[in-house]
């Protein structure tokens, strides 16, 4: 056992971003594979991603030439040297409407062509050219549309077609072993023929025919099936929709039905959706790596307009102009090879491949000495008694040769690796069902291993229905839960305040109030924008009217890293002013002055600082969320290349947001710690925030530590090691702090670590947990984009039933394992010691071939699919280092062996005489019994695998029709074999007698399974885990 563990290291590989050479090391290693094709399906294509390499590299250099050119044409159009060029308007594009064509418009932006774009009028000519309003975008009739698709495309990437049933039907019977039989079942079809006449003659051959076509189609329903779950996830994993401005309405539309001319609205974390040109924003960054490989962000003006497809936005907002869609943007050429290179292969997968091969190896030595013994018997035989040879005996060796072959076919379990892809497709769309989609196959098993969930505090432990319910302003702090409060604070409040306080929220948001197609009011934004945008509107502010009163001259949008957000306004009297807002501890040290309860402006000394502290603290220990406004009086020369001061401001107001704790989440995390899973909250929001919602949510206990992001950060690395075990809150923490917290308790710790993010700078933090949790509404599309699974309902609960199914996939895993594993011992064994022994094989090729099936695809059906229980989160958690064939696995493995060869072995030497079997058809009686003795104890074993360490492998099994469908079909099935299709299995039909011995024999394995779990086995794993005991070895409860 040790030797094999130390063997299958060679199949290690990381859950996510595991190097080329470690994908392509365990290939090499895979040399005994009766089915490439089929082995290999749900495999990275390496060629193809060293294509997809080489298109990114293009793209850099193309980028970088284009952006050479752009320069030098810069040069020469200031210095009036630019040759002039001519552009005809396609006949078709002309009359359709437009001035400008695909083609045109694609060599613009993916050229980065300045000279076209100043030929074209820049940004605004091209928009009047497709016939876009800048403002209202286009005219949204279905027509219109339709128009644009036919003259420009449609945004949608070129993909493989479908692959259709009869394709797996192919696929699957390109199992080399199966076509050797193919073979040996036309030689012993034609031999047989010639030398016993027909029907006689073809039974054999005919019969190892029809087994092989059951296994193929069997095989290839089961794939087929699994394919298109996995395309049906594909679908959800591309419901990508963004805001567009259509009829000069705001809307949401799906990536895939924007068109040419679309104008579309772009903030921190948004995947740009198709190739396009800047219009109108604020310190605009794109990141170009996906489509180049470029690191460092692009800065988007109207002097640099060009925008990508398939990029993102690191910083900054804008409106752009789309020029290009679908197959002719670089991102779209690119596609098609990235979805060519497929998704990396699981740590499951590759480790059971290593499996597969090692008992490929043995089971192809015992087949070869097997045909070998088989026929020297033959020869042997022959020469002693001087027979001469004949047709039959060359049907004899073909068969021998069958045998052998067959061998292989049991003994290679091809149906391991292939039965983790068969679970986690199965796993993702029960999953789905229940919120969570799942981006990359090894997220579901990795997560089963989780030890440790570093999860945020808003949307995921809270509901993110936030709404103000208390402000502090003028120097008093009101409620305003209704609309009666709301009037009260607005009638204590000067007008000069109030219109302080206005400008505050309206001016300086990512938010908008806009009225949609049915002449209502709809606020638009993060949940914490609407909330303060619902304040204003609440006290009879006008969110139009306040922004026409006003232009913004630059905006410093909110990131999580400098948790403010600041906007500067040019006013009416040509003055200019900056409005502030953000965490309250940060805007409080930036400001000098405070606005008092008769609208002037007072000096904040120390007390008054204090006194405020004490106020957002007040409002914290409430679990409120707490934000601070202010502003700051600017130079009337102010301009956009000048920086935003960070001091000097004036106080406005503290408002205190509540977001309740989410229904269950307390529950959730109880049956985290249940399961040995640590739960730590990673926040942005104020300590005493956090503490309380911690404390509410049962994460933060007695002895673990509440700690800040600038306190953590400070420590040293010594001091880290002996501090994060201990932590399970930080609250005004940074994307780094989570990435620091994230990266020592993977390395230090040894932990499994999940993590939870929903903004662009948590992608650090996603790309180095070792699962990535994003969220479905508040996430970004770059925080999607990063994670392994998206938690569609932002739901702390949903985390947990990922969790609880991943365990469920390791676990089922196990299961299959531990049945196929019994099966290939006592097969192997027994014919090849049969073989040796009585120069016969008791079991035929075509009874092989039906018990292949019975453990490789039936098997995996049946185990594979079992869903999860509530008991799964009663034990501790795998880890990193936890093997995946346990020794309880092994105890049961050898257990059961040992038993059903002693059945074999029993039948097969005294059988005839125990069961006083008489006649010239006595042997064959005998080797039926012996098949349907084996079958029925694979039948009960396949039961007893429902639990490796429990006894009662009974309960549950009506919550799993699958399974019963299964076992039912296979006894359905061996009845019609032994009972009608004799010719064709070698069998005869037996009595009710031999039947019942037969069903007793396979349901002693039970018993004698409970006797076999009482044997205590000594736990290769620690004994504890973080705190939390392994459960006792040995039998369990029968509950």
């Amino acid at each position: 056992m040790e030797r094999m563990e130390d063997y299958l290291n060679q199949f290690e590989v990381k859950s996510k971003n595991s190097s080329e050479e470690a994908l392509a090391r365990w290939r090499k290693l895979c040399n005994v594979v009766k089915n490439k094709k089929r082995r290999f399906r749900n495999t990275a294509n390496l060629v193809m991603r060293v294509q997809a390499k080489d298109i990114r590299k293009k793209n850099k250099e193309k980028l970088r030439v284009a952006l050479l050119v752009s320069k030098a044409a810069f040069h020469f159009i200031d210095a009036g040297q630019l040759s002039p060029y001519t552009y005809n308007v396609p006949d078709d594009v002309k009359s359709a409407g437009f001035g400008i064509d695909a083609d045109e418009l694609a060599s613009i932006v993916d050229g980065h062509d300045i000279k076209k774009l100043r030929f074209h009028a820049r940004v605004e000519g091209i928009a009047d050219k497709l016939t876009t309003s800048a403002t209202n975008g286009i005219i949204a009739n279905g027509d219109n549309l339709k128009l644009r698709q036919k003259i420009f495309g449609f945004n949608k990437f070129d993909e493989k077609p479908p692959r259709g049933f009869w394709i797996f039907v192919w696929e699957a019977f390109q199992d080399l072993t199966l076509m050797i039989l193919a073979v040996c079942a036309i030689v012993s079809l034609g031999v047989g023929i010639v030398t016993e006449g027909w029907p006689k003659g073809a039974y054999d051959g005919v019969g190892i025919g029809l087994s092989i076509c059951i296994v193929v189609f069997v095989t290839a329903i089961s794939d087929y099936r699994q394919s298109l779950q996995f395309r049906d996830l594909d679908k959800e994993k591309k419901k990508i929709f963004v805001q567009v401005t259509r009829d000069g309405y705001r809307q949401k539309v799906s990536i895939y039905d924007l068109v040419v001319g679309d104008l579309v609205h772009l903030s921190i974390g948004d995947l740009v959706p198709a190739d396009g040109l800047f219009i109108s924003g604020y310190s605009l960054l794109i990141n170009e790596s996906s489509l180049t490989g470029e690191s460092e962000p692009v800065s988007v003006n109207k002097d640099s307009p060009f925008v990508l497809s398939g990029t993102k936005v690191q910083d900054g907002s804008a409106n752009i102009l789309i020029t290009t869609v679908g197959m002719r943007t670089g991102w779209g050429k690119l596609m098609a090879t990235l979805t060519e290179g497929g998704e990396d292969e699981t740590p499951l997968q590759v480790k059971l491949n290593g499996v597969a091969t090692i008992i490929g190896k043995i089971g192809l030595a015992f087949a070869t000495v097997t045909f070998i013994v088989l026929t020297l018997r033959l020869i042997i035989e022959k020469s002693i008694n001087h027979l001469a040879w004949s047709g039959a005996d060359a049907v004899t060796i073909v068969n021998f040769f069958a045998i052998a072959v067959t061998i292989i076919v049991v003994a290679v379990p091809e149906g391991l690796p292939l039965a983790v892809t068969l679970s986690l497709a199965f796993a993702m769309k029960k999953m789905m069902n229940e919120r969570a989609l799942v981006r990359h196959l090894s997220a579901c098993e990795t997560m089963g291993s989780a030890t440790c969930i570093c999860s945020d505090k808003t949307g995921t432990l809270t509901t993110n229905h936030m709404a103000v319910v208390k402000v502090w302003i003028c120097e008093i702090a009101s409620k305003i839960e209704n609309a009666r409060e709301a009037e009260n604070l607005r009638s204590k409040i000067p007008e000069i305040v109030l219109k302080l306080l206005f400008q505050s929220i309206f001016q300086n948001t990512g938010g908008e109030v806009v009225v949609t197609k049915e002449g209502k009011r709809e606020i638009l934004g993060t949940p914490t924008e609407s909330a303060l945008l619902e304040l204003g509107l609440s006290l009879s502010g006008d969110f139009v009217a306040e922004r026409r009163e006003s232009k913004i001259v630059k905006v410093q949008p909110f990131n999580s890293a400098k948790k403010i957000m600041t906007v500067v306004v040019e006013l009416p009297d040509g003055k200019h002013r900056a409005y502030c807002k953000g965490a309250s501890e940060i805007v409080l040290k930036m400001c000098k002055n405070v606005v008092n309860a008769n609208g002037e402006i007072d000096a904040m000394d120390e007390a008054l600082s204090c006194h405020l502290m004490n106020v957002i603290d007040g409002f914290a220990c409430e679990a409120l969320r707490t934000l601070c406004l202010a502003f700051i009086e600017l130079e009337s020369s102010f301009s956009p290349e000048k920086e935003i001061p960070t001091n000097g401001y004036t106080f406005v107001a503290i408002v205190g947001i509540k977001d309740p704790v989410r229904p269950g989440v307390k529950e959730a995390v109880q049956v985290c710690k249940n399961a040995g899973i640590l739960v730590r909250m990673v926040t942005g929001d104020n300590i005493n925030t956090a503490k309380a919602i911690a404390t509410e949510c049962g994460i933060l206990t007695e002895d673990g530590i509440a700690i800040e992001g600038p306190d953590f950060r400070v420590k040293s690395i010594e001091e880290m090691k002996n501090l994060i075990p201990k932590i399970q809150v930080m609250a005004r923490s940074s994307p780094m702090d989570k990435h620091t917290l994230v990266k020592h308790l993977r390395t230090d710790l040894g932990e499994v670590v999940a993590v939870t993010g929903d903004g662009t700078n948590d992608a650090p933090a996603l790309h180095e947990a070792d699962i990535g949790l994003a969220m479905g509404i508040a996430g970004t599309e770059v925080a999607k984009e990063s994670a392994d699974v998206v938690i569609l309902d932002d739901n702390f609960a949903t985390i947990v039933n990922v969790a609880k199914w991943g365990r469920s996939v390791y676990i089922n895993i196990q299961k299959f394992v531990q049945f196929q594993l019994t099966v290939n011992v006592v097969a192997l064994i027994v014919n090849f010691v049969s073989a040796c022994l009585t120069g016969t094989a008791p079991l035929t090729a075509v009874q092989l071939l039906w018990v292949n099936l019975i453990m490789d695809t039936l098997g995996a059906l049946a185990l594979a699919t079992e869903p999860p229980n509530d008991e799964l989160m009663k034990r501790m958690p795998v880890g990193r280092t936890g093997s995946f064939i346990t020794r309880e696995m092994w105890r049961n493995v050898i257990g059961q062996s040992i038993y059903q060869l002693i059945v074999m072995a029993v039948l097969e030497i005294e059988g005839t005489r125990l069961l006083g079997l008489h006649g010239s058809d006595a042997e064959s009686v005998l080797n039926t019994l012996i098949f349907n003795s084996f079958v029925f104890c694979q039948v009960f074993n396949e039961i007893n695998s429902r639990e490796i360490e429990k006894i009662n492998v009974l309960k549950g099994t009506f919550n799993n029709w699958i399974f019963i469908g299964v076992i039912t079909s296979t006894v359905v099935f061996q009845i019609i074999m032994v009972q009608f299709l004799c010719n064709f299995s070698s069998t005869v039909p037996l009595d009710g007698k031999l039947w019942l011995i037969s069903v007793l024999l396979g349901f002693l394995s039970m018993p004698i399974a409970v006797v076999i779990k009482c044997i205590p086995v000594k736990p290769k794993q620690p004994a504890q885990y973080n705190e939390y005991k392994r459960l006792p070895s040995g039998p369990d409860q029968l509950n």
